[in-house]
């Protein structure tokens, strides 16, 4: 078996690793180890999050530098506050035993005076984001002539947050004859050409498939109509008690939205986005990491970098628009070894995005899974209950003046009474509620009219599906395109169905009494200068080069698209369910929280 002590590090750092109770390395660390304890050559290393990459920089980092030598020799930059908070925290564990190390963190929403104070008084690793880190340098305040070693720790992540040209300019105030460590979950492009500026010959280390998912994680899907999406949310949650999730949505608006939904119906949850002042952010996230709240609901810029244990599920309440966002997300759950699943609610027009990320991650397959049927989410509840009860840890000597009068209490009751009578306290509620819950699942029959109903989509025999020689390179979105098309036409947006948007030209449906109308419309047409060209899909597919199925071929994220769906809310309309409290039982949702 392999131990940290056979990958060369000295004992006041095996110390350190041995006080965390770390013994057998994680993959990423075993093979990146002793390659960086050489400390003479450029390394990428690509491995998912949670996967130990913070140690596996960070130990061969503390054995390479100099403590005599109180001057920043290694700089890691990451691309948020929690995370740089995080690897601080990490470096400070694993070098206890080594003596004086000094190790600042610099980000921001904290003060900058102290922060400088601290790089006055002598550093020898200064971990920072890249904003912050950049105000300081243009203020002098630190000298980075000594660095020897520059990691970039989610090097994905940080060009995703738009830190491209802070990377440059960081990077270009330390000497050119430096190591550089690049670790990443993924290598799209962008990684790859930030490795070629600058590195030279670098050993490049895969830990699994390039931008695969974590083979821990099980992926599933639940297919419902939009406006179920948040009973759906709930009925999943109910079915699984002990969940300790992140729940992903695309806007700040909407994740606070479920968040005081959830709340209100009596859910442990909170919001993480980016109108939280930095003080917010930092109480729910101490909440979040004390386990106070169960569901965490956040926007993706928000989570980043957020690194919680025992996260047992992601739920995505939309699906990002860029495929790698999902393996992000994902990897929030199934840490360190750990198994998580990751949970996707959509539509039923979703299902193209679903297949594309499963190409992306090539080691996974999603599941289809059922929305659970009311009497199944009382039969998991109860049973959790009752494994709660029968592992419960009894305080004897603070129960045991109160023990004679509850025998008293149950007297006339045998064991059996005594236990039916304990579980229905909790079965009832629960049974009450959703002794009318509706279900929630789109059948494969229903696809079609569920696709007619909420983004008109093909296969509904009322809508005709037409040609337009306009896309994307025209700067419209998909929004844009409804409203173009309905201020051409006169016609109202229910008379418009899915619009698919490609580069140059895009196809649109509409109800089939209007076909000729459109056709009229736009013969006098022009945009900026060009005459419009609206085509029957059967002429249009053989222009657009053939074979174009019924609906078109989407790409994810709608052809260049990056916004929502026109089509049908996402939301949910956030129905909010009775308290168990009030009379009657709702439709749909659940209860879960504490009492």
């Amino acid at each position: 078996m392999i131990t940290f002590e056979s990958l060369g590090l000295q004992e006041n750092i095996l110390k350190g690793v041995t006080d965390l109770g770390f013994v057998t390395p994680t993959p990423i660390q075993e093979k990146a180890i002793p390659a960086l304890l050489g400390g003479d050559r450029d390394f990428v290393g690509l491995a998912q999050t949670g996967t130990g990459k913070t140690a596996a920089f960070g130990l061969p980092l503390l054995q390479n530098i100099d403590l005599k030598v109180r001057q920043p020799q290694g700089l890691i930059l990451c691309p948020t506050r929690e995370l740089c908070m995080q690897i601080t925290s990490d470096l400070n564990n694993f070098s206890k035993h080594l003596g004086d190390v000094s190790i600042v963190a610099v980000y921001g929403g904290t003060s900058i005076g102290l922060q400088l104070r601290e790089l006055k008084r002598g550093v020898h690793i200064v971990v920072a984001t890249p904003g912050r880190l950049l105000d300081i340098i243009d203020r002098g305040a630190v000298n980075f002539d000594n660095v020897r070693y520059a990691v970039l720790d989610e090097a994905d992540e940080m060009l995703n947050m738009g830190f491209q040209e802070d990377i440059n300019s960081i990077l270009s105030n330390t000497p050119a004859e430096k190591t550089t460590w690049l670790f990443s979950a993924t290598m799209p492009q962008e990684v790859r050409r930030i490795a070629q500026k600058y590195m030279k010959d670098p050993f490049e280390l895969t830990v699994g498939s390039k931008n695969a998912g974590n083979v821990n994680i099980e992926h599933e899907y639940y297919v419902v109509r939009p406006r179920d999406k948040y009973a759906a949310l709930k009925r999943i949650v109910d079915f699984n008690p002990e969940i300790f999730g992140i729940i992903f949505t695309r806007t700040k608006i909407e994740s606070q939205e479920i968040a005081e939904s959830l709340i209100r119906d009596g859910y442990n949850a909170d919001a993480l986005h980016g109108d939280l002042t930095q003080q917010q952010r930092d109480k729910v996230m101490k909440r979040f990491r004390d386990k106070s709240i169960q569901m965490l609901v956040a926007t993706d810029v928000a989570a980043r970098g957020i690194d919680v244990d025992n996260v047992t599920h992601v739920i995505n309440y939309d699906l990002p628009d860029d495929v790698e966002n999902y393996t992000h997300r994902s990897g929030r759950t199934a840490r360190a070894g750990r198994s998580g699943v990751s949970i996707a609610i959509i539509g039923a027009r979703d299902i193209g995005k679903i297949r594309q990320i499963e190409r992306v991650l090539g080691n996974k397959k999603f599941i289809k899974a059922e929305v659970p049927d009311g009497f199944a989410v009382c039969e998991k509840q109860l049973f959790a209950m009752v494994h709660k009860v029968h592992n419960v840890v009894v305080n004897e000597e603070q129960i045991d003046p109160y023990l004679g009068r509850i025998y008293e209490e149950f007297a006339d009751l045998t064991k059996e009474e005594l236990i039916r009578r304990f579980a229905s306290l909790e079965f009832n509620e629960f049974l009450e509620y959703y002794q009318d819950a509706v279900d929630l699942n789109v059948k494969e029959e229903r696809r079609g009219e569920d696709r007619g109903t909420f983004s008109r989509g093909s296969g509904n025999s009322k809508f005709t599906r037409l040609f337009i020689n306009l896309g994307s390179v025209d700067n419209f979105t998909r929004g844009d395109m409804l409203r173009f098309i309905c201020d051409s036409t006169g016609l109202r947006g229910n008379s418009i169905g899915r619009i698919d948007l490609k580069g140059v030209y895009s196809f649109f449906e509409v109800e089939n009494e209007v076909v000729e109308k459109v056709q009229q419309s736009f013969k006098k047409v022009e945009h900026n200068g060009r005459s419009v060209r609206i085509e029957t899909s059967q002429d249009g597919d053989k222009r657009a080069g053939g074979g174009g199925r019924p609906g078109g071929n989407r790409s994810y994220g709608g052809g260049g698209d990056r916004k929502r769906s026109w089509s049908g809310s996402e939301d949910g309309g956030f129905r909010q369910r009775r308290e168990f409290s009030k009379s009657g039982s709702g439709s749909s949702g659940g209860y879960r929280g504490k009492r």
